[in-house]
């Protein structure tokens, strides 16, 4: 009992120390990191620490995602199974009809074909053999029938699997790819040798809207700035929310340059933006960004390439740019 005080008053101590909301999920990863039981969530949140990254509940989601979730991978493997039960199913309910098909015409052929001199004998057999023709007939029939409630539930399942994929990358309030999948996607492109850039685009006052005008106009803030990022890289790239204030986009095959081309545009986009106050009719602050570029190298990961477009960000304001790409 004094053991799992302790672990529970670490847990509460580091939520604090990092401003963390006590949810189920950020209390799981906590607790387990306080309790040394995964080595590579320990070492990936130790290294974390160390570099100084930003310890908020994005992060935290991306290492419950990576290290802790083995229940979405099950799902997964089992509706495979499902998905090759079905097709074999499918394919063996063809050949039977084929096989039943052919079956029914050299009945037909028989017909033609009877001796004669034995009607008696031929009839019998031969309505021996349609009585069987016509079961097998209807028990095909019924299978059909099992089949297609197969099928249906199939379908169904699908469709549950596939929300449930949409609720494993998506993040809920932005409609953007959570961190955990951006960073599965910078390993995937590595491995197929693929140049990758990063854009960080950081909402610099989104704690002024939501300290002056509350919570739902900060949401309302930080929605409008993911569709726009989501728009401007729709075709081009994969954008995602990284922290509470900030979004990174990928982009794969695409020079520094380019990458900055893209860059103005979501700035212009957000530029775009105007706020009225509902209630007092008042005009809201124009919203805020810093943008940084980073290019990927061999030996980074994604968390590696997000440092250091989020640092190029950071630059980009201290000088007083819009935007600024790391190594220059």
């Amino acid at each position: 009992m004094a053991i799992a005080q302790e672990k529970m008053t670490k847990v509460c101590v580091f939520l604090e120390r990092y401003a963390l909301p006590p949810t189920p999920l950020n209390y799981q990863v906590i607790y387990t990191y306080t309790s040394q039981v995964d080595v590579k969530l320990n070492k990936a949140l130790d290294r974390a620490i160390a570099t100084d990254e930003n310890i908020d509940s994005v992060l935290i989601e991306q290492l419950y995602f990576e290290f802790l979730n083995a229940g979405h991978t099950t799902q997964v493997s089992m509706i495979q199974n499902v998905d090759g039960v079905i097709n074999s199913l499918s394919k063996n309910a063809e050949n039977t009809e084929k096989q039943i098909m052919r079956f029914a015409g050299q009945v037909s052929e028989c017909v033609h074909t009877l001796d004669e001199n034995n009607i008696e004998q031929s009839r019998q057999a031969l309505e021996l053999l349609n009585s069987q023709t016509v079961e097998l007939l209807n028990q095909h029939k019924q299978f059909k029938q099992e089949l297609s409630k197969a099928k249906q539930l199939h379908n169904k399942t699908q469709k549950q699997l596939t929300q449930l994929r949409k609720q494993h990358i998506i993040d809920s309030q932005t409609g953007l790819y959570k961190r955990h999948y951006l960073t599965q996607q910078t390993q995937v492109w590595t491995n197929q040798q693929k140049s990758i850039c990063a854009i960080a685009i950081q909402i610099d006052n989104l704690d002024h809207f939501v300290d002056n005008y509350g919570d739902i106009i900060g949401e309302v803030i930080l929605n409008k700035v993911a569709k726009q990022v989501q728009k401007y890289v729709f075709q081009s790239g994969l954008p995602g929310r990284t922290a509470k204030a900030q979004f990174t986009v990928l982009l794969a095959d695409i020079d520094p340059n380019t990458a900055n081309v893209i860059a103005e545009k979501v700035r212009n986009g957000v530029e775009k933006l105007r706020f009225v106050s509902s209630k007092t009719g008042a005009k809201l602050p124009t919203i805020n960004l810093s943008l940084g570029i980073a290019q990927h190298d061999k030996l980074d990961d994604f968390n590696q390439l997000a440092k250091k477009a989020s640092q190029a960000a950071f630059k980009a304001r201290s000088l007083g740019q819009s935007c600024f790409t790391a190594g220059q």
